[in-house]
């Protein structure tokens, strides 16, 4: 991956910070769960068994699940690596998992496209994205939200697109439309961003994905926002929401119950929790959001999907 002498310096900076600063991390995030690194997920997945006459999707770890969509492969936001955060030197320098991917890249079938909410280091991981791109050269098609294809267009795909909010396209039968949410796009801290008010600047999706009649929203990353009631009518069958590093993050992540409510008034049918249990990225327990979730659930429409990494729904 190619950077500029500024940048290089930066990210060496930033390395350099993150060394120094563990102790403060230590305080300001939940502490990982075993001494010994990420714990094996609760969970094994065997997507080979799973019928191309059917929605099947399973949950890897934070916002990455594998789908099958009635026959079509596809990956969310694929983050397999043991840590996020700044890549340099060849690796990852960020906060370790607490839970080792439900799938690694050699049990994940080809995925026929890869969707990517946005360039945020937990979602789009290049590490990942290089080895998945290594494995199956010029094989897989990438959608990314609107300026941020620069961040992996370097690797062998097949093809890498951007969509808008509000544009939809077809990907291997799957049309998919991207929708606006509250949230935030830049990946290092000078760039531009798209919810300071630059409307060039890396932009952040969620999307809703069709097949054979039946919808799925993917919510990526988003606070609550009203932004999602428009399309309460649309029929989404799952909705697949973050409910995780709410606190202190609440300008930028929503919590398990305004998750549900959010799906709710969407009049989805399922919810699927994804972003919490992988990564300590907030100071709320680990145990905290499912268990919030589970208790808030009886007051809202959707019926939860599951509940653990590694599940299958």
């Amino acid at each position: 991956m190619k950077i500029n002498r500024r940048k290089f310096i930066t990210l060496g900076l930033l390395g350099g910070a993150f060394a120094l600063l563990k102790g403060f991390g230590n305080n300001l995030f939940a502490k990982n769960l075993s001494a010994d690194g990420p714990t094996q997920p609760p969970i094994k997945p065997s997507p080979m068994n799973w019928n191309d006459e059917e929605v099947s999707l399973c949950w890897i770890g934070h916002s990455s699940f594998l789908i099958n969509f009635y026959g079509t492969i596809l990956l969310t936001d694929p983050v397999l690596s043991n840590r996020i955060g700044v890549y340099f030197l060849g690796t990852n320098w960020g906060p370790q998992r607490f839970v080792k991917p439900a799938l690694t890249i050699d049990e994940i079938p080809k995925p026929d496209f890869i969707l990517l909410s946005h360039a945020h280091l937990d979602h789009m991981d290049y590490p990942t994205l290089k080895a998945f791109a290594q494995k199956y050269p010029a094989k897989i098609d990438v959608m990314t939200s609107f300026a941020t294809k620069d961040v992996i267009e370097d690797l062998n795909w097949k093809s890498v697109n951007e969509i808008d909010w509000n544009e939809s396209t077809e990907l291997h039968g799957v049309k998919i439309e991207a929708v606006k949410v509250k949230h935030f796009g830049w990946r290092y801290p000078w760039e531009k961003d798209r919810s300071k008010g630059n409307p060039n600047g890396r932009s952040y999706n969620s999307y809703i994905l069709e097949k054979n009649g039946k919808k799925i929203l993917f919510a990526g990353d988003t606070a609550f926002t009203e932004l999602y009631k428009p399309y309460n009518n649309d029929g989404i069958d799952i909705a697949m929401m973050p409910i995780g590093a709410y606190n202190p993050w609440r300008y930028t992540h929503c919590t398990p119950e305004e998750a549900l409510k959010m799906a709710h008034d969407m009049n989805s049918k399922y919810f699927i929790p994804m972003h919490t249990r992988t990564f300590p990225q907030g100071r709320e327990p680990y145990e905290e959001a499912i268990d919030w979730m589970k208790n808030s659930a009886e007051k809202y429409k959707p019926q939860i999907g599951l509940t653990e990494i590694g599940e299958t729904f």
